[in-house]
């Protein structure tokens, strides 16, 4: 009798236990993130915020940039408003952290997806597709004289610490036997304050944030990025990695945005493909991808029109990026590697099926 009194205490305790670590997020999926975002009614976006072109806090107090759009778009997914974020501003040093305490949501914050950041046993994140495939880079001044990296040995060199372009240079000045000073600091803002007081002779990050500050500084043309390429740097949304259908559901939001400019699916025609979709059922998998059949939306505990939603708000991926990084925005870059798959890039969205 002991040992039965013992097991009918201890089961109802173990059924409210699985209760609730798996919460329903009320469409069917289990998941205690959904959930808790659903009930909080916003989205929580761990961002840089002063980084132009991908994260930048305007005049008017507004982000905007492509990471802050993946934000958006996610937002947009889940609640049909992309407003519905709230950002927060987050250095290379606390981003993890703040991810893994539940500070936010999700981590869109030109984060470089690498072993022991993906890794159970390092920082356990789980990443979703890379948004912006970069390399890093080095910039110096153009009056320095220096061409190429080893003209930097015995020199000082500015680099952010806790980033994956800390041990970068190390590993790239080591392979071409170039002793360096390496200037550390925690910020972003403290490494380039340094970097332009003339602490150092060179600054290094990936070469989209080296393009994205230049334009921040007082003469922009006065600082060039040296042609060589250090690394590949994946930079990649984020979020922890305990929860997979909150993972999967930011995942296929921003498939979804790939996908749409895959098909031709843009910001400003997208209601008419909609009609389109609806008006035509023999076109089957534009009615799935679209929400107007199938059960994808449900599947990830999101509308069933996830990413027309998205795409409404943001436009598709192709948008986001001239927008914000591209050859119509400040930044100028061109897309290289971020072009779609059918162009020679590696953009490119697994079958929505």
């Amino acid at each position: 009798m002991p040992l039965l009194r013992r097991l009918a205490t201890a089961i109802p305790l173990l059924v409210a236990l699985a209760l609730v670590g798996c919460a329903s997020d009320g469409g069917g999926i289990q998941s205690q993130k959904l959930a808790t975002i659903k009930a909080r009614g916003k989205l929580i976006c761990g961002v840089d915020g002063k980084l132009p072109g991908f994260s930048f806090v305007g005049s008017d107090g507004n982000y905007s940039g492509l990471d802050v759009d993946i934000c958006r778009a996610t937002a947009a997914a889940l609640f049909g408003d992309p407003a519905k974020v709230d950002y927060r501003d987050l250095n290379s040093s606390e981003r993890f952290a703040a991810l893994a305490s539940g500070e936010v949501d999700l981590l869109s914050r030109n984060t470089t997806e690498t072993l022991s950041r993906d890794a159970a046993g390092g920082n356990g994140l789980s990443f979703a597709p890379t948004v912006f495939y970069d390399g890093q880079g080095v910039m110096a001044p153009a009056s320095s004289g220096v061409k190429g990296l080893k003209d930097l040995a015995g020199k000082p060199i500015c680099v952010e610490s806790g980033t994956t372009t800390e041990l970068n240079l190390a590993d790239r000045m080591r392979e071409i036997k170039a002793p360096y000073t390496p200037l550390k600091f925690q910020t972003g803002d403290q490494t380039y304050a340094a970097y332009l007081q003339g602490r150092c002779v060179a600054v290094t990050s990936d070469r989209s944030q080296l393009a994205a500050k230049r334009t921040s500084f007082p003469d922009p043309a006065a600082h060039t990025l040296l042609p060589e390429v250090l690394s590949k740097e994946p930079l990649t949304p984020a979020t922890v990695n305990g929860d997979p259908a909150w993972a999967d559901a930011v995942r296929w939001t921003i498939y979804g945005l790939m996908q749409a400019e895959d098909l031709g699916i843009t910001q400003a025609n997208v209601d008419a493909k909609v009609a389109e979709a609806k008006a035509n059922p023999n076109q089957a998998d534009l009615r799935r991808f679209l929400g107007v059949e199938g059960e994808f939306g449900k599947q990830l505990g999101l509308p069933p029109n996830f990413v027309v939603l998205a795409v409404k708000a943001v436009g598709n991926y192709g948008e986001i990026f001239e927008r914000n990084v591209g050859l119509a925005s400040k930044l100028r870059l061109e897309r290289g590697l971020n072009r779609q798959w059918k162009q020679g890039g590696l953009i490119y969205a697994p079958p929505f099926r």
